[in-house]
């Protein structure tokens, strides 16, 4: 039997069972779970003697019958499904010592995802004559998306594309043409619903040329900026060092002191020319 549910929704387990045994005192209900990443049986829940017993990764998850020996429905649900609950659960009820009438049902799981948003990627230099190949790649969606790459021409209208195209978002331009620059988009697309990215492809060259031009003038600027602070910095310098001279001179012409001895030293002078 074969269950689908959304991500994030509540998937039913349905298990009955029919006893030859009166009496069910001796009545254990289990459920298992084989996913892809543990290979092996992982307990979901266990029912015994009117206790129920839920694993840690289905605690708060997981509703039981309240009285599976009385309705024989050993049924659960699993709500807020997720794409690791995917997988193989079994039901196993026993009844000891009955053995006839003992109950197993397998059911595989799947749960339903949406793409997530693919991942869009260009390989190659985009010039005319090379070869281009573009990459699409969605990280999550279950069951695995498919993926389909058009162009989009200036009304964003949708247009089909020269090249090899697979369904696993793999787009390859073997001779880039100047028809064939602009923008792509990658559609991934699986029963539950699509996701898409865009790439644009312009030549190589134009963006080389611009950005040398951009990177020459912003180099000349600095360079500008760099001699201009060079130069002013070396004028502060001498203009605080002129300045502060003057000052010395100054204050040295005005000082009583300096002038009294001047007076001292040329009245010295002159009697001794005498």
């Amino acid at each position: 039997k074969y269950v689908n549910v959304l991500k994030g929704q509540s998937a039913m387990l349905q298990c009955s069972f029919v006893s030859t045994e009166a009496a069910t005192t001796s009545l254990t209900i289990q459920w298992d779970v084989v996913t892809s990443s543990s290979m092996t049986p992982q307990q979901v829940c266990f029912y015994q003697s009117g206790k129920i017993v839920i694993t840690n990764a289905y605690e708060g998850r997981v509703t039981a019958p309240s009285a599976p020996a009385t309705t024989k429905n050993a049924s659960i649900v699993i709500n807020n499904m997720q794409p690791s609950d995917a997988g193989v659960y079994t039901c196993e009820v026993h009844n000891f010592p009955d053995v006839e009438g003992q109950s197993q049902a397998n059911i595989i799981v799947n749960v339903l995802e949406k793409p997530s948003t693919p991942y869009c990627s260009v390989h190659g230099d985009v010039e005319t004559g090379h070869l281009v190949t573009l990459t699409c790649h969605s990280e999550s969606g279950s069951p695995n998306p498919t993926y389909t790459w058009t162009r989009l021409d200036q009304t964003k209208t949708r247009r089909p594309v020269l090249g090899r195209m697979t369904t696993t978002g793999i787009l390859e331009i073997k001779n880039m043409s100047q028809f064939e620059f602009g923008e792509y988009q990658c559609n991934a697309t699986n029963t539950v619903g699509f996701s898409t990215c865009t790439i644009e492809l312009s030549p190589v060259g134009d963006g080389v040329i611009a950005g040398a031009v951009i990177g020459a003038l912003l180099g000349c600027v600095l360079i500008v900026l760099v001699v201009w602070f060079i130069a002013h910095s070396v004028k502060k310098h001498k203009y605080r060092a002129v300045k502060a001279k003057k000052q010395t001179l100054n204050s040295s012409v005005s000082d009583p002191t300096v002038n009294l001895k001047l007076n001292n030293l040329a009245t010295l002078c002159q009697r001794q020319s005498y």
